[in-house]
């Protein structure tokens, strides 16, 4: 069955693999291993570039690192939203005042997943649909893909617990488990047109 998948790859990270061994994810394998009797036409992942934390300005460079790595799959397409920080003021805790803190937020790649699909379902480019996420906001466009256009929509959920509302609206749906992440990592090192490079050492 010809199959496009398309990643939300915040959601992806923050509900699979942070402080996890095994963020050198290959998306690739994974959906080989989640999809075995498909035909993965092609992977779409959507995402946006950090910027560098007082806490942590290593971030940007082994994401750099990473997208690299995804570059090297043939069937990978790579989709930048953007991301923002700013400052604002929010209660703490104990209802003790408000502390001053960085928010960072994605912005677009939802709003560009639901565009693609809708998309590519419209010119017949795949018989089923599989996203990679949670979000509960891809349900109209999920509707439209399914009840439309007539393609079939499944979900690889990469938190423990899936959304209700949307296991509701697809034709199935599978958890992301540790021992599919495990399975699905690339190599140490890689190369490249430029050259090699290797997984950041700190993963």
């Amino acid at each position: 069955m010809a199959t496009n998948v398309y990643i939300d790859g915040f959601n992806l990270y923050y509900g699979a693999v942070k402080n996890t061994p095994y963020r050198w994810l290959d998306l690739s394998k994974l959906c080989k291993l989640l999809l075995p009797h498909d035909q993965i036409n092609g992977i779409k992942y959507f995402t946006a570039k950090v910027k560098a934390l007082p806490q942590d300005p290593g971030q940007p460079m082994r994401q750099q690192t990473y997208l690299r790595a995804l570059a090297t799959i043939p069937n990978v397409e790579i989709f930048y939203g953007r991301f923002v920080s700013h400052k604002i003021w929010m209660p703490r805790a104990d209802g003790s005042g408000f502390v001053e803190v960085i928010k960072a937020e994605e912005k677009g790649s939802d709003v560009a997943l639901a565009v693609h699909l809708l998309h590519d379902a419209h010119l017949d480019d795949c018989e089923t649909a599989v996203v990679i996420s949670n979000d509960t906001d891809l349900i109209p466009a999920i509707r439209i893909v399914r009840d439309q256009l007539g393609k079939k929509v499944g979900l690889l959920c990469p938190h423990k617990r899936m959304s209700k509302s949307l296991v509701s609206e697809v034709a199935f749906c599978k958890k992301i488990r540790e021992g599919v992440l495990q399975a699905s990592q690339f190599p140490s090192l890689l190369r490249d047109a430029v050259g090699e490079f290797e997984k950041p050492q700190d993963w």
